[in-house]
């Protein structure tokens, strides 16, 4: 992982982006936030298992469509499976040693 701190390709109300095998973090403090780079670390095995195109493609698709149906973009945001594995595991810092592979799927069929 290449953690490189700019304040340029990060949309606005969001602290980090992952392309990898780059974490790139708004403020230079996430560099030492261990919950951001665990949820950060996340997205980086989720682009693996999906050989990071696909998962990009999937990811977009996915905020479409509950985009449709929240009506919401943060909402939409917050629902997309990928997002709802990494921030429902961020804090635990032994999660990656125990995920499954294709994790993030139990997270598009779960309700919560």
């Amino acid at each position: 992982m290449f953690l490189i701190v700019t304040k340029y390709l990060i949309p606005n109300g969001y602290r980090g982006l992952t392309v990898f095998p780059f974490v790139f973090a708004k403020q230079e403090a996430d560099k030492e936030n261990a919950v951001f780079l665990n949820h950060e670390k996340i997205h980086l095995r989720q682009q693996l298992e999906l050989l990071v195109i696909p998962f990009f493609i999937l990811y977009l698709l996915e905020y479409c469509f509950r985009l449709l149906y929240y009506r919401n973009s943060n909402l939409a945001y917050r629902n997309i499976s990928f997002e709802r594995e990494a921030y429902a595991n961020e804090s635990d810092f032994n999660y990656l040693k125990t995920r499954s592979f294709f994790r993030f799927y139990y997270y598009i069929l779960s309700k919560k």
